[in-house]
C-alpha cells in the first residue's frame, strides 16, 4: 500500500473516533440457484424496478439505495438468510395482494405458527414468506420497537 493511501486510511480511522460517522449498508450478496430468476422474482413481488446485471450479479435496488446482489451458487445448496423490508401501508397492500394472487404461503410470525395471517406488531402490519430459493423474507410497515405490540391478526 502506498504511503498516501495508508495515511488517508489512518486519518479516516482517527476522524471516526472524534466524530460520529454515518454508516450505511450499501449492498449484500444473496445466494440463488439462478441469480437472474431470483432477482426478477423479488423485484416483481416487492414491486421494485427491474434488476440490472452487474458482472455475474443481478442487483435489485431498494428505495434507500441498498442493493441485493443475487449470485448463482451453482451446484451448492442455497443457505437460507433473512431479509426484512420496511414498506409503506400502501405498498404492504400491494405486496400482500401479489403474494396471495401468486399462491405464496404467508405467516404472521417467523416460526410459521400463524399461516395465512399478518401481524400488527408495533401498530403496523407485517408478513413473512419464503423466496423462490427458500430465503426468509419479511415486509413490515413499522420498524421494530416503534410502537405497541399487538397479537397476530
Amino acid at each position: 500500500m502506498d504511503d498516501e493511501r495508508r495515511i488517508r486510511r489512518v486519518d479516516t480511522r482517527r476522524e471516526s473516533y472524534d466524530h460520529p460517522v454515518a454508516i450505511e449498508l450499501n449492498h449484500t450478496i444473496v445466494g440463488a440457484k439462478d441469480a437472474e430468476a431470483s432477482a426478477r422474482w423479488l423485484a416483481e413481488v416487492l414491486g421494485l424496478p427491474e434488476p440490472v446485471q452487474a458482472g455475474h450479479f443481478w442487483q435489485v435496488e431498494t428505495a434507500n439505495g441498498v442493493g441485493l446482489d443475487f449470485a448463482s451458487v451453482g451446484d451448492a445448496e442455497v443457505v437460507p438468510q433473512h431479509y426484512a423490508f420496511l414498506i409503506s401501508e400502501e405498498e404492504f397492500d400491494e405486496v400482500h395482494a401479489r403474494l396471495l394472487l401468486g399462491d405464496h404461503d404467508i405467516w404472521a410470525d417467523p416460526r410459521q405458527r400463524y399461516p395465512g395471517r399478518i401481524n400488527t406488531n408495533d401498530g403496523g402490519r407485517g408478513v413473512y414468506f419464503l423466496s423462490n430459493d427458500g430465503h426468509y423474507l419479511e415486509v413490515i410497515t413499522r420498524p421494530y420497537g416503534s410502537g405497541i405490540d399487538q397479537p397476530a391478526g
